[in-house]
């Protein structure tokens, strides 16, 4: 083969057109094909023309290493000039990648490169040579370590740096609060008005991203110092990474060049609107809670529910639409006041809100003005207008109830249309087995939290929340302590609890968490996972998976109603329901004690 011509190791060479995995064997004079799909072939490609190597031939006479374009070739970083970097990470570094999105672009003053550069006016590689040098205690004298030379290093080299005192405005000591104003967690003659005027914004506009970036990296509002201390004390309490901790702070910061008002406080719905510019949302949402900045103007799920069933449409008469935002506001929140109540839950409520809305409509198209002229009569001919034999009827019986009690416990109707209305009873199916070989399947899945969830519901018939729900003091010397019960582990649970352990520690070594199951979202925070975590990875339902237990353990028996009774803390009417399996033909088996996991 003929010598590299000047220019053509400067191109990227094409690849084989026979195997479209490997580059071409020469650029000039062309070839098509690489050594090993070379007609007549596969042939030995040659050394290496400027190391001698035999192995990792590129293209060009060239090897990996020595290919100016080759992934695998090694060069020097575009921002602080480490020998290490590859072509495919742009030639930066790991700590100019993040230098490079913290800080604008300029002239360093002590070395007259044109790079990113801080503050102090000094790029990174002039920073990291004053701090080779300096002292405890003392800021790094930037000027003298580059005065004569620089000490080049290798990248993404990890330095441990001494400890340097924080500026005062993010050391902060105890807990913050209206009553003790003395230790406030931000610079003095900062504040934020509770009536400012915020301005108005005509028309929405996206910003230009790049007029966007440059701003955000010499972004110093009093948003990002008022907040310092609390994201600080966030990231020690709450076992926050250098990472998560720095994209709090960028969303702070990008918070604070979007808003038209700066001085005023923070709705929730612009921080949300932060997701459009890859910010972190849940974080700072809780660091603006904990600095009383914070103005709650997100609906949850089940309030834009109910604007969509009963507000969306603005035919509700004023009356109702107030009654039905009280029964709201009493049932997610609960009532301190006679008649009191507790909250319920978020999706009882919308199953409520789901039964009300197609018997709440055709009132409103009759005419009537307030849920007081709704009589008995009324009640029972909106019930009779939905579908028998679905559970509609016993969804809109139940939503009527729980307004109705509530309408009466406030006097703000004369009588309880409800009462002495027998409920509609739901159709019950009989439970079914699972397959032993999925159930099997999932005990055995890669997945360590997953492999626990199916071993707690598989062995010991939790429910899905009650997994959710446990802490880890929960569990002390293999007894599972739920409810008052004393549960001793089963040996494969036991082992996939270490399993999981394990993993736990070792990707959120400094999470404060107490619940057993956590994942990214809820390292950081003291909050239980949702519903879908770990089973949106499986292939079976937590209630799927308990039934099949249940239904093993009353065949085992023989229909020992009071054993599931108490073994699983089912009514009477829910042991019943498993009870009616025992003797039906196709659920029959004689060795189904015997395969179960």
């Amino acid at each position: 083969m003929p010598a590299p011509g000047p220019n053509a190791a400067l191109r990227l060479p094409p690849k084989c057109i026979r195997c479209q995995s490997n580059r071409v064997a020469w650029t000039s004079p062309r070839v098509d094909f690489c050594y090993q799909c070379l007609p007549g072939g596969p042939l030995a490609a040659p050394p290496c023309d400027r190391c001698g190597s035999r192995t990792d031939y590129f293209s060009q006479g060239l090897c990996t290493r020595c290919h100016p374009r080759s992934p695998e070739h090694i060069g020097s970083c575009k921002g602080c000039l480490a020998w290490g970097v590859y072509p495919r990470h742009n030639w930066t570094c790991w700590s100019c990648r993040w230098w490079q999105s913290h800080y604008p672009k300029g002239t360093c003053a002590y070395c007259g490169r044109v790079s990113h550069v801080s503050d102090r006016q000094a790029c990174r590689l002039c920073l990291e040579n004053a701090r080779l040098g300096q002292e405890p205690g003392r800021a790094p004298d930037v000027a003298a370590a580059n005065k004569d030379s620089q000490q080049l290093f290798l990248a993404n080299m990890a330095f441990k740096r001494r400890a340097t005192p924080l500026p005062d405005y993010v050391t902060w000591d105890g807990r913050w609060s209206k009553k003790n104003k003395n230790q406030l967690p931000y610079q003095p003659g900062t504040g934020f008005d509770n009536d400012v005027f915020e301005q108005l914004t005509l028309f929405d506009m996206d910003p230009d991203p790049e007029v966007l970036r440059q701003r955000l990296l010499v972004e110093d509002s009093e948003l990002t110092r008022y907040c310092a201390a609390i994201v600080t004390d966030h990231a020690r309490r709450f076992g926050w990474s250098v990472r998560q901790r720095n994209a709090v702070i960028q969303s702070l910061r990008l918070l604070q060049i979007l808003r038209p008002t700066p001085t005023a406080k923070v709705r929730a719905s612009d921080v949300v609107a932060l997701r459009r510019y890859d910010g972190t949302i849940t974080s700072t949402l809780d660091v603006l809670a904990e600095a009383d900045l914070l103005i709650e103007d997100v609906p949850t799920r089940v309030e834009r529910y109910f604007n969509t069933k009963f507000i969306a449409s603005g035919a509700l008469p004023d009356t109702m639409r107030e009654h039905l935002q009280l029964w709201l506001q009493i049932m997610l929140g609960g009532s301190r006041h006679a008649p009191r109540q507790l909250p319920r839950e978020p999706e009882t409520v919308e199953l409520h809100i789901q039964g009300l809305a197609p018997v709440v409509q055709p009132w409103v198209e009759i005419g009537r003005q307030s849920f007081a002229e709704i009589s008995t009569g009324d009640v029972m001919a909106a019930i009779a207008a939905l579908p028998a034999g679905t559970s509609q009827r016993h969804f809109a019986e139940n939503g009527l109830k729980s307004l109705f009690k509530i309408l009466k416990g406030r006097r703000l109707v004369f009588t309880n249309p409800m009462k002495g209305i027998d409920l509609t009873r739901v159709a019950t199916n009989l439970p079914l087995p699972l397959d032993p070989a999925v159930i099997r399947a999932e005990l055995d899945s890669p997945n360590p939290a997953v492999a626990l969830a199916v071993a707690l519901v598989a062995f010991h018939g939790l429910t899905g929340k009650q997994v959710r729900e446990l802490q880890l003091t929960d569990i002390v010397d293999g007894r599972l302590h739920l409810g008052g019960r004393d549960i001793p582990l089963a040996a494969p649970v036991r082992s996939r609890l270490s399993a999981w352990l394990d993993h736990r520690n070792r990707t959120w070594p400094a999470t404060a968490n107490p619940y057993l199951l956590i994942n990214r979202r809820t390292a950081p925070r003291l909050v239980p996972s949702g519903p879908s975590f770990p089973w949106k990875e499986s292939r079976i339902r937590p209630r799927a998976l308990r039934e099949d237990r249940i239904l093993h353990e009353i065949h085992a028996t023989g229909g020992d109603v009071r054993r599931i009774y108490d073994l699983f803390g089912l009514s009477v009417e829910g042991a019943t329901r498993y009870l009616k399996t025992v003797e039906h033909p196709d659920l029959r088996n004689e060795d189904q004690p015997g395969t179960r996991p």
